[in-house]
């Protein structure tokens, strides 16, 4: 049992220690937790996500009612559509905060796509959306 402050454990995640699963929101992509659900009560999330080489997005319209999102591309490409915001082409090194309610979509990515998600709180609803006019 690691020692809590302030509500939180401590906690570290090793990448040779990770393990991908395809359960997620989106079957295209495979989820590496990184335990900060756990360490904060579900107060925040954060896992790695990865493509799964030779599956596409089928580029549905979605929203995340939620607190805070962040996106940080680490590996490859992605393009996000979002609503009044249009097209983005998120490479290495990118990041984009998606307000809460925003609608958005992953229209494509690379084969070996991979970022970090950052989300408060940890479970959260999402909803299909129509596409913005």
């Amino acid at each position: 049992m690691s020692t809590v402050f302030n509500n939180q454990a401590f906690t570290i995640a090793h990448a040779d220690e990770g393990k991908f699963v395809g359960k997620g929101l989106r079957a295209f992509f495979e989820y590496r937790d990184l335990g900060i659900e756990d360490a904060t009560s579900g107060k925040f999330g954060a896992h790695v996500i990865r493509a799964v080489p030779g599956m596409e997005s089928p580029a549905a319209w979605h929203s995340h009612d939620l607190d805070f999102q962040m996106v940080y591309v680490t590996k490859g490409w992605v393009v996000f559509e979002y609503e009044g915001e249009g097209e983005h082409v998120l490479r290495e090194g990118s990041c984009v905060l998606q307000p809460s309610g925003i609608k958005h979509r992953e229209v494509r990515h690379s084969d070996d796509m991979e970022l970090i998600e950052i989300i408060s709180p940890a479970a959260f609803d999402t909803s299909d959306e129509d596409a913005p006019k």
